[in-house]
C-alpha cells in the first residue's frame, strides 16, 4: 500500500473525499513528524509507538577496499508495534 492507496482507503471508511482525505492523512503524518522533531514519542495505544534513537559516530570499514571510514552520529526513527497491532497481523 502506497500514501495513494492510504488516501483512498481513507476516504471510503470515512466516507470522506480523496481531497479531503489527503488533507487528513497529511495533518496525521505531519504531526507526528513535528513531535519526533521534538524529540518526543508519538504514542498511539493499540497501534505503536514511534520514537527517535540516537547512533553514536563510530568506526566502519568499506567491505570493497577494507579502509577504515568514519561513520557519523545519526537520529533514526523507531517504531514498536502495539499488542492489538502484532495480534491482528498474526
Amino acid at each position: 500500500m502506497n500514501k495513494n492507496d492510504l488516501i483512498a482507503a481513507v476516504a471510503e471508511e470515512a466516507d470522506l473525499s480523496k481531497a479531503k482525505a489527503a488533507e487528513v492523512v497529511d495533518a496525521v503524518f505531519g504531526a507526528i513528524e513535528k513531535t519526533l522533531k521534538k524529540k518526543e514519542e508519538v504514542r498511539l495505544v493499540g497501534f505503536g509507538t514511534f520514537a527517535t534513537a540516537e547512533r553514536e559516530a563510530s568506526k566502519g570499514r568499506n567491505p570493497r577496499t577494507g579502509e577504515e571510514i568514519d561513520i557519523p552520529a545519526s537520529t533514526s526513527v523507531r517504531f514498536k508495534p502495539g499488542k492489538t497491532l502484532k495480534d491482528a497481523v498474526n
